[in-house]
Formats: structure tokens, C-alpha cells, sequence
């Protein structure tokens, strides 16, 4: 019986963690750079906003607005807001999150 609970666990480990690492998406920040260059430079080009200069992708203003973490950045591309469309259409999840963590790595190493 023992044999077989053992058995069993091992068997549950080696599943979960299987399973947990095909989940988690790869950061491409290369392909997080070409999407922005092709959808998102238009109003924010090096990080400014053309259209509320207020409202840049900078660190500061970020999280001024709430906007400083990559879920809220996602949720931001994917659904738009006043002026800026969402580009939930447009992209794939795989772009938006790519785009996400560029946006975020820039601000956040002020490399704009």
C-alpha cells in the first residue's frame, strides 16, 4: 500500500510540475519592441503620450495612474480607454503580453 501511495505521489509531482511550466509564457522583449514599433508609437514614441501628455509610459506617471504592473498594462492594450483603442482584435495574447513587459522594462529602467 505504501508502494502505491508513492507511487501515486510521485506520479502527482512530476504532473503538477509538468503542467505548471508549460503555463508559464516566455517574455520576448524583441517581439514586445516590434509590436509596440508597429502599434503603439504612433502616440507613444519614446514613451510620451502625443495625445495626454500627462499620461506617459513613464515609471512615475505609471503608477500615478495605477498602470505600473503588467496585468494592468495587458488589461489597458486589451481593452483601451478614452482615446487609446483596444487592441484585443487586433493582437494576439502572446503579443499583448510581450508588449506588456516591454512597456513595463523600459519604464522601469528608464530606457525610453
Amino acid at each position: 500500500m505504501r508502494f502505491l501511495f508513492s507511487l501515486f505521489l510521485s506520479f502527482f509531482a512530476v504532473y503538477t510540475l509538468s503542467s505548471n511550466s508549460s503555463i508559464a509564457q516566455e517574455i520576448d522583449l524583441d517581439a514586445g519592441e516590434q509590436v509596440f514599433s508597429q502599434n503603439c508609437a504612433a502616440c507613444h514614441a519614446g514613451g510620451n503620450n502625443s495625445v495626454n501628455p500627462d499620461k506617459s509610459l513613464k515609471l512615475e506617471d505609471l503608477n500615478k495612474y495605477d498602470k505600473g504592473s503588467i496585468e494592468k498594462i495587458k488589461y489597458q492594450v486589451e481593452n483601451g480607454y478614452g482615446p487609446m483603442p483596444a487592441f484585443a482584435d487586433r493582437l494576439s495574447e502572446e503579443e499583448i503580453f510581450n508588449v506588456a513587459h516591454f512597456v513595463l522594462s523600459q519604464a522601469k529602467n528608464n530606457t525610453w
